[in-house]
């Protein structure tokens, strides 16, 4: 018997995966050539430190060229404003796809092996790792129609033929989930003839064909090499759509999540301090089985359902569906835990909150979104009737009607309000760079590019930006400060674990009230969701035991509790309280 078909170790899981997908004989051989693959790496990888998640982590989202300065590469722009600004608040970058692209900002990936000499070059990639760590995208459902490989198969090299999937006559394809209202096929001449090639986003980002092992393959070269390059967290763009069959619906498909399982299996083997995130912007109950069985799938999973809930709170004023939604949030295991976030590169989708909200309040959400200039992308449903699927504006916009004659004190009370339940909750923070310097909507982007998505996309030139950092009357300012004492008090607390214990407390409609817990900390998260005082009684004995002096974490302030006396919020108002020592 060889060792890797010993009961339970992790060669015999890729081996089973593999035979899976493939049928015992394919699987076999592409399983040896795998085990070639990883003995390489092994080597490679070796001595990686393994750094478990705390609550000292939380991840920056930004594009590599989000701050610019003259003569300098992108990529060293960033890493230089981060040590400066962000050393001690953000532990970790997401650097949304560098590699060089053709289309969609950076997602229609031409040569995954190579960094974007507009950004910079590994060794700046490796540089910023060294401060912070790093999240990769693995944009692996599709490739440029610009790449090598598209290239090679239009010429029909045989390597090649087999890369992406081509599909003849007419079959049945109305059941296939489309995530936009493009055509799914995209004709192309080949040196063949005419081939329609499956195009799930658009005709510029070719779909792999994972029915071909040399695919997973080269896939799965591909992640261990940014591991090499010093990737910890591994983002699965639009992994739900990875497998396709002819006659289903192509999303969730059990072979994507048997996919995904091996990447696991193969960073268990050779990179355990590797953590994949899947990214699957689809209702909750969907988007959280990419956890798997909690040992055996992705380690973290976006928490989509998020950022429309809060958004429909602070509409509102109203708790109650986040409050009730929060309070059934499960972990699998403790191996597990969500990627929360409010705001990205993309929008803030709409779909993951349907069944937790109802259509109507979806529509007013909308209908807000838009009055306070906001725009909405649609694609098709199963009837080909366009349907609202994403809000595209910038977070702090979407809570404030920027020609509102409102306070900004107000406006950026209620936008921290929001921050704060997002870094509150059990999980990962991930905190896109225009939330934490308070951007607003840039629809002069929108008209150059033609995209809605550009709306929250603007880029920096440094100097401008750091001369609004230095300046006490600007919002940038303001957003900023406030944040960065957030995060500060996250840090302090190991209540605040992203594997810890929470629970959900009834104070009233406009109260969203949570306790942080592990074993040795306990911190109760009020915040005031609503434009009105509120005034309430909250049972301190039963979460902290017999003490009368608890600490707001966030301020420092020393408070002295009396025993069942009311308690106010101010509108919008934060108090992280914990036990004083």
């Amino acid at each position: 018997m060889n060792p890797w078909q010993t009961a339970g170790s992790t060669l015999s899981t890729i081996h089973s995966h593999l035979t899976a997908l493939y049928g015992e004989a394919s699987g076999a051989a592409t399983f040896e050539r795998l085990r070639s693959i990883l003995r390489e790496y092994q080597s490679q990888l070796r001595g990686k430190t393994n750094h478990q998640l705390s609550e000292r982590d939380s991840i920056l989202i930004t594009y590599g060229d989000q701050v610019q300065a003259p003569d300098v590469a992108h990529l060293r722009t960033l890493t230089d404003f981060c040590e400066t600004h962000l050393t001690g608040l953000i532990s970790g970058i997401h650097i949304l796809p560098f590699f060089p692209y053709s289309s969609d900002d950076g997602f229609s990936v031409i040569d995954y092996h190579s960094v974007n000499p507009d950004l910079g070059a590994w060794a700046d990639v490796e540089r910023l790792g060294g401060r912070f760590r790093l999240m990769f995208d693995a944009v692996i459902n599709h490739i440029s129609a610009h790449s090598a490989w598209f290239q090679s198969f239009l010429r029909d090299d045989p390597k090649y033929k087999n890369y992406f999937i081509t599909v003849e006559g007419h079959p049945d394809l109305s059941q296939v989930v489309r995530p936009r209202a493009l055509p799914l096929l995209t004709r192309f001449d080949t040196s063949s003839g005419p081939k329609q090639v499956w195009t799930t986003f658009s005709e510029d980002q070719i779909d792999l064909n994972y029915h071909d092992p040399d695919v997973l393959l080269a896939i799965i070269e591909i992640l261990l090499s940014y591991v090499s390059h010093g990737a910890e967290f591994i983002r699965l763009d639009a992994i739900a759509y990875l497998w396709k069959e002819v006659g289903t619906t192509c999303i969730h498909l059990p072979q994507t999540h048997r996919v995904i399982q091996l990447f696991r299996a193969v960073f268990d083997e050779v990179a355990p301090q590797v953590m994949l995130i899947t990214e699957t912007n689809v209702p909750h109950a969907e988007n959280i089985s990419y956890f798997g069985d909690g040992h055996n799938e992705a380690q973290l999973v976006y928490n989509f359902a998020l950022p429309p809930l809060v958004l429909h709170t602070f509409h509102t004023g109203d708790a109650r569906s986040l409050s009730a939604w929060a309070a059934e949030l499960k972990l699998p295991s403790d191996q597990t835990t969500f990627f929360n976030f409010l705001a990205s590169h993309d929008g803030i989708g709409v779909n993951p909150a349907r069944g937790i909200l109802s259509d109507a309040e979806i529509d007013a959400m909308i209908e807000r979104v838009k009055s306070y200039g906001g725009l909405v992308s649609y694609k098709d449903d199963a009837s080909g009737t366009p349907k609202p699927y994403e809000l595209n504006v910038n977070y702090f916009d979407a809570l404030s009607d920027p020609r509102s004659s409102e306070q900004q004190s107000t406006q950026v009370d209620r936008f921290m309000s929001a921050q704060a339940i997002m870094l509150a909750l059990v999980g990962l923070p991930g905190i896109y760079f225009h939330s934490l310097f308070g951007s607003r909507g840039w629809r002069d982007g929108v008209e150059l590019t033609g995209r809605n998505r550009s709306i929250n996309r603007q880029k920096f030139v440094r100097a401008e930006l750091e001369s609004k950092l230095a300046d006490p009357s600007s919002l940038c300012y303001k957003i900023f400060d406030r944040y960065s004492q957030l995060l500060r008090a996250r840090r302090t607390s190991p209540a605040f674990h992203p594997h810890g214990q929470q629970r959900v407390l009834d104070c009233g409609a406009s109260i969203f009230a949570l306790v942080r817990s592990n074993d040795d900390q306990c911190v109760l998260c009020l915040q005031n969701v609503s434009d009105q005082t509120q005034t309430f009684i909250v049972d301190y004995d039963e979460i902290f035991g017999p003490s009368d002096k608890l600490i707001d974490l966030i301020t420092g302030e020393r408070l002295n509790i009396q025993k069942k006396s009311p308690l106010r919020l101010n509108p919008y108002q934060i108090l992280w309280l914990a036990s004083s020592p």
